[in-house]
């Protein structure tokens, strides 16, 4: 029987040992009801046979026990040619991932921000050099570490300007996470609980302005907290909390109607399990991390709070694609989306760390080199989740890929970014 290459439900699945068999697959209306226009590959330059290797590759992972289901998304030309679902949502209960499924995107909510933040932009609420802390007064005056001190404080010094709001969405600010390097800075920021998430976005820049910079502004790029700063200047600049300015402002525009900082009970059983895969084969600790999304939250992560669907996102990003719009709704310029994807790092600042061949936009990563990138074009805009979902849209191919995994291994959520691009390359066929 040859593959449907447009959406499928997928209908059921049988657990056979390690292996999992397909029973059966129905037409999906998803995409109809998103208003998603659709077509074959060979209508947008692409091989069938390559759109079936994609599928089959990211089908192989689950049969081979590496993942428990994943859903993935091609659009070429502003058509979606491939939407794909396979494995499960949850494998104790037996229940099979759909394009319906709700993912945690965790650091892909970073985008949503940066589009949140160019709204603003647009209506003249700030400038992108404009310093912070003329909106939000307790990051002035900041101290900066130049080494470790005594007691686990470092040696200070003055910043030597103020951080820009441009800095401030380049990763480039002197902020930090606390939860992938190791120094006094980082450590403070753990011990204050920098991201509570019982706080509030205010309760993180009270936190933040007693702790120093990481290194002067403007001087490197290190990933940080700076989007959930960004969360809390949509709020101060709009007036309005910054969950309801993403709903009205850009999920209703979208028909985004499954995105949010939590999971409402009558969605629970879309919502999918988080595992992690390692020597001992596929687990799903119960060790909370992310979060259970169960209720309202009072912290609104604009670096990482939301949940998705591939559906929802796939409009967000043939949005960005089209150059800030979709099915009619303009949310942005296209001047704001190319300044989004343009590099906003520091003169000679060539690169990204950890991101060889990529530079840094507007809370977006630009690849540079595609021989790096598995072939992704030069100037293509991305990023990922610490969750295993990743997305990017190529403006030279006029492509959006985009998948959804819910694995907590790191190394092997690259890996699988790779063989997707290795493989969406594969199948162009101009």
């Amino acid at each position: 029987m040859k593959r449907l290459l447009l959406p499928t439900r997928l209908a059921g699945l049988l657990l056979v040992g390690s292996t999992l068999a397909t029973l059966a697959f129905a037409p999906s209306l998803v995409a109809q009801e998103r208003d998603l226009s659709r077509a074959s590959p060979e209508e947008v330059g692409l091989s069938a046979d390559g759109v079936n290797d994609l599928a089959d590759a990211m089908r192989k992972e689950v049969d081979e026990g590496n993942l428990a289901g994943v859903v993935s998304a091609l659009m070429r030309n502003g058509k979606l040619v491939h939407l794909d679902a396979y494995g499960y949502q949850s494998i104790a209960d037996q229940e099979p991932v759909t394009e319906d499924t709700i993912f945690r995107i965790f650091s892909m909510t970073k985008p949503v921000t940066s589009v949140a933040m160019m709204m603003l932009l647009e209506e003249g609420k700030f400038s992108l050099d404009d310093a912070v802390s003329q909106y939000i007064p307790e990051l002035a005056n900041l101290e900066v570490a130049i080494e470790d001190g005594p007691g686990g404080f470092p040696v200070t010094e003055p910043a030597n300007h103020e951080m820009t709001i441009r800095e401030l969405m380049s990763h480039t600010g002197g902020l930090t996470y606390g939860l992938f390097s190791r120094s006094q800075v980082d450590s403070q920021y753990v011990a204050a609980n920098i991201l509570d998430t019982e706080g509030t976005l205010q309760d993180m820049i009270d936190k933040l302005s007693r702790i120093p910079l990481r290194q002067q502004p403007g001087t490197l790029w290190h990933y940080s907290v700076s989007v959930d700063v960004q969360g809390r200047l949509v709020e101060v600049l709009s007036g309005m909390p910054f969950d309801e300015f993403l709903q009205e402002r850009i999920f209703e525009p979208l028909g985004m109607t499954d995105t949010g900082f939590y999971v409402p009970e009558d969605k629970r059983d879309r919502f999918a399990t988080m595992y992690m895969s390692g020597q001992n084969g596929l687990t799903a600790p119960n060790d909370g991390f992310g979060g259970d999304y169960a209720a309202p939250v009072s912290f609104h992560s604009g670096g990482g709070g939301l949940a998705s669907t591939i559906t929802d996102y796939m409009r967000f990003t043939q949005m960005l694609a089209n150059g800030g719009e979709f099915n009619g709704e303009r949310l942005l310029e296209e001047t704001s989306v190319e300044a989004m994807r343009s590099n906003q790092l520091p003169a000679g600042m060539d690169e990204i760390p950890g991101y060889p061949g990529n530079q840094f936009g507007l809370n977006f990563a630009l690849v540079t080199d595609p021989a790096r990138n598995d072939g992704v074009s030069e100037g293509s805009y991305w990023w990922w989740g610490i969750g295993g979902t990743w997305f990017w849209i190529d403006p030279v191919q006029d492509l959006v890929f985009i998948g959804m995994i819910q694995n907590r291994n790191l190394g092997y959520a690259r890996q699988l970014q790779g063989i997707s691009k290795r493989m969406v390359y594969d199948a162009i066929a101009e």
